[in-house]
């Protein structure tokens, strides 16, 4: 006569909410990790802001169309997924600063605008010789000091005036995350010069602390951005490929109604879970929200109030970007050379950055077609969204027209509305975001663009950690 043995624990099950590239980039860690996953993403599509299209014929991004590649993890989950062939470096160098009437070129030896190259500023002539002469008796003011956090605008006018910000740090910091600077916390948006003025006793000698450190790691010298050939909107699905692959679950169209934290199952996991969704209840042992605030308040009201009032605090930008298709010849003889240029807000320009894609990236266009776009759209400038198209893409060429000349008309054109996409990294955001993370029960975790930075190799970053943390924490991921 023999006893039962208890059963040996199956793999952890894991549901991810959200089928943007941070949630994707969650189920293809977890699974490596060994977990069984379903992806639940509440829209038709995967990849939230990366977003691959065609105009005219050829391929577009519609959304985000640069890998920063001075962090490994884009490039990384990109070879791992098998688009290592398609990487790209930009093709063509040099960005502008369309300001003062005039493009001027961005000025080098700068971290998000803030100069380190008092030389390279004044040949750029971005900045007025009085707004010049300003920057240059930072010297004589007393040690910055910027505490424990400090809106990056307020501060760089304090030490270096206020035509810096407005006509560098801004449209710089406009681009990444359609914010106002004097807002955006310095901590969170520009950690490494932040972490620098430990050390450094003015803002100009951060900046060229930066400068050099890069230089000595190296990351001077290699490509600061890379694409993928056809777009990067072409790496959620190839994420969402090997996730299949690898026996995760993906669906679509399914909107997660609850999650519910359930007590009372044997063995040493503190809490299981259920998400309920499109009519059917998930049973987890462990769940990612990889979605935006909002959502992510409304699931954790109930199982992680203070959680949820900090998700209620943050703002969002929206925003839209206008993509051309122009008759090749005659764009390439009428653009200026380089790979685009930034507006400042000062100026008063409907769009604030325009990119020459197609001599930024060899892949795209072809002969016949080169590929332009503009984006429009910052916070609290929701009239600029509500503009129809046409007047939107009308805009956009009398601003390109007056900026470069360009007198093209396009073939194509589409305008691609990305409303509340972009998380407000305001003064405090770091400890907002710690707090989230404290205020969370176990087997809960976040990730994506609100946490880490918005950028793509930021928003794989925290799907990372999200997956580690759920992997390795004891007891919370037991079957």
């Amino acid at each position: 006569m023999s006893s039962a043995q208890p059963a040996e624990p199956g793999p952890p099950r894991v549901v991810v909410i959200g089928g943007g590239i941070a949630g994707l980039a969650a189920a293809h860690r977890l699974l490596a990790g060994g977990a069984r996953v379903t992806v639940l993403e509440a829209g038709t599509r995967l990849g939230g802001k990366l977003h691959a299209g065609e105009l005219a014929g050829v391929p577009a991004d519609l959304g985000a169309e640069a890998l920063l590649a001075r962090r490994p993890e884009a490039v990384g989950l990109a070879r791992a997924v098998g688009l290592a062939d398609a990487l790209q470096p930009v093709a063509a160098g040099g960005a502008a600063v369309w300001t003062r009437g005039r493009l001027r070129p961005l000025p080098g030896g700068q971290v998000m605008g803030v100069p380190g190259d008092l030389d390279r500023l004044a040949a750029a002539e971005v900045l007025s010789p009085e707004g010049l002469a300003r920057v240059a008796r930072e010297a004589e003011l007393p040690p910055a000091e910027p505490g424990e956090d400090v809106a990056i605008g307020a501060f760089v006018a304090e030490r270096l005036g206020a035509e810096v910000t407005d006509r560098l740090v801004e449209p710089l910091l406009g681009g990444v995350y359609a914010g106002d600077a004097y807002r955006l916390s310095m901590r969170a948006a520009v950690p490494q010069l932040f972490a620098a003025l430990r050390e450094e006793r003015t803002l100009l000698g951060a900046a060229r602390a930066v400068q050099s450190r890069g230089a000595a790691a190296g990351t001077s010298q290699a490509p600061v951005f890379m694409g993928i050939e056809g777009g990067i909107g072409r790496l959620p699905a190839a994420v969402a490929e090997a996730v299949r692959q690898a026996g995760g679950e993906i669906v679509l169209g399914t909107e997660v109604a609850s999650l519910e934290r359930r007590k009372g199952f044997p063995g040493p996991a503190p809490a299981r879970w259920r998400v309920l969704a499109g009519g059917r209840a998930y049973d987890a042992d462990a769940v990612v929200l990889a979605v935006p605030a909002a959502a992510a308040a409304r699931l954790v009201r109930g199982v992680a109030p203070r959680a949820a009032a900090e998700f209620d605090g943050v703002r969002y930008a929206s925003m839209a970007l206008i993509t051309l298709a122009l008759p090749r010849r005659e764009a390439e003889a009428q653009l200026p050379a380089g790979t685009g240029f930034l507006v400042p807000p000062v100026d008063g320009r409907t769009i604030k950055a325009s990119t020459f894609s197609s001599a930024k990236w060899g892949w795209a266009g072809d002969d016949d077609i080169f590929l332009l776009r503009t984006s429009v759209g910052r916070i609290d400038d929701d009239k600029t969204l509500e503009r129809d198209d046409a007047d939107l893409v009308t805009a956009s060429l009398d601003d390109l027209r007056a900026a470069t000349g360009l007198d093209a008309r396009p073939v194509a054109s589409r305008v691609s509305r990305w409303r509340g996409a972009l998380p407000q990294y305001e003064v405090g955001h770091d400890a907002r975001v710690a707090r989230i993370r404290g205020a969370l029960p176990a087997g809960l975790a976040v990730c994506g663009a609100l946490y880490d930075g918005v950028g793509i190799p930021a928003c794989i970053a925290s799907a990372h950690r999200a997956a580690d943390e759920l992997l390795g924490r004891p007891g919370t991921m037991t079957a």
